[in-house]
């Protein structure tokens, strides 16, 4: 097949400098230099990230992955606490500025996980709590006030270190924002629960923060909204971690705890074995269960 042969249009011996770049001076233009700096930043976390698993997977190639969890020293399942410090790293640092939680929930189902963890938040911080009442839902009941305890306002808001609000409202699952303008919603009491308890500053190895993961999701999915079958196994699934630990993860209470003791609660299930109850009452021994047990009555 023969091709047509077209003449250029245009024909110049002079050399052309093609640009390299978009902008030739990237310091006229300070949204690029962000962008860069983030794109850097970005890479550096992604190597981090990548010698972290490379050092996991290593670890599981070894004969050692095969231990028995059961066989882990406990010491290694006591935590590391930090104050003022983690507060500051989750919600962010603000001279001058109350650092604010706020959670929409419906009173038709209490998230009782969230007043227990606001109840470890109060022993550990200076918190300015303070319920409301959005126009979308009627007639909450009066205990629903003072879930929170009774708050003192006569302070300046400067004289603490956190502002817990709850609002009931009309919502399908709790929804929980630190940040009104840069942040989305988390949604979820499962997830909510996840994040104030990071607030307390207790780190945990992988294996346990895989299995306070766990119960959690247990609790939420299985104990609280499954079927009868499913409440049944976790009953025994509570019993036979219980029998072995004082708390459902170790030595020490967690996030574990705090949410499948509230969602046994509001289960309300029949022939609770031994080893549950001995817990149940554990829990109970604790001021932070207190106002959840007043709602509960």
């Amino acid at each position: 097949m023969e091709m047509y042969k077209v003449n250029s249009y245009f024909r110049s011996d002079d050399f052309v400098d093609l640009p390299t770049c978009m902008y030739k001076n990237a310091d006229e233009y300070p949204a690029l230099q962000n962008l860069e700096l983030r794109q850097t930043e970005i890479l550096k976390r992604l190597y981090d990230l990548k010698a972290v698993v490379d050092g996991l997977s290593k670890t599981v190639l070894t004969p050692d992955a095969d231990l028995d969890i059961a066989e882990i020293d406990h010491a290694c399942l006591v935590p590391k606490i930090h104050t003022i410090a983690n507060l500051n790293s989750v919600l962010g640092k603000s001279p001058g500025v109350l650092q604010d939680i706020v959670i929409n929930a419906n009173p038709s189902e209490v998230p009782l996980s969230l007043l227990v963890l606001h109840g470890l938040l109060c022993q550990q911080y200076k918190v300015l709590s303070s319920v409301h009442v959005h126009s979308s839902v009627q007639n909450v009941p009066s205990k629903l006030w003072n879930c929170l305890g009774e708050g003192n306002c006569s302070h300046s808001r400067r004289e603490y270190q956190l502002g817990f609000t709850l609002v009931w409202k009309d919502v399908h699952k709790p929804q929980m924002k630190f940040s009104i303008q840069s942040t989305c919603a988390i949604e979820g009491e499962g997830n909510v629960a996840r994040f104030l308890f990071a607030l307390l500053g207790r780190e945990y190895n992988a294996v346990t923060s895989t299995q306070i993961d766990n119960w959690v999701d247990v609790a939420i999915f299985q104990l609280k909204k499954g079927s009868n079958k499913e409440k049944a196994a976790v009953l025994r699934s509570l019993n036979s971690a219980l029998g072995k630990n004082p708390w459902l993860v170790g030595v020490d209470l967690t996030l574990a705890d705090v949410t499948l003791y509230c969602a046994l609660k509001q289960a309300e299930l029949a022939n609770v074995p031994a080893n549950v109850q001995r817990w149940v009452k554990s829990c109970e021994n604790l001021a932070c269960f207190h106002l959840a047990l007043k709602l509960l009555k």
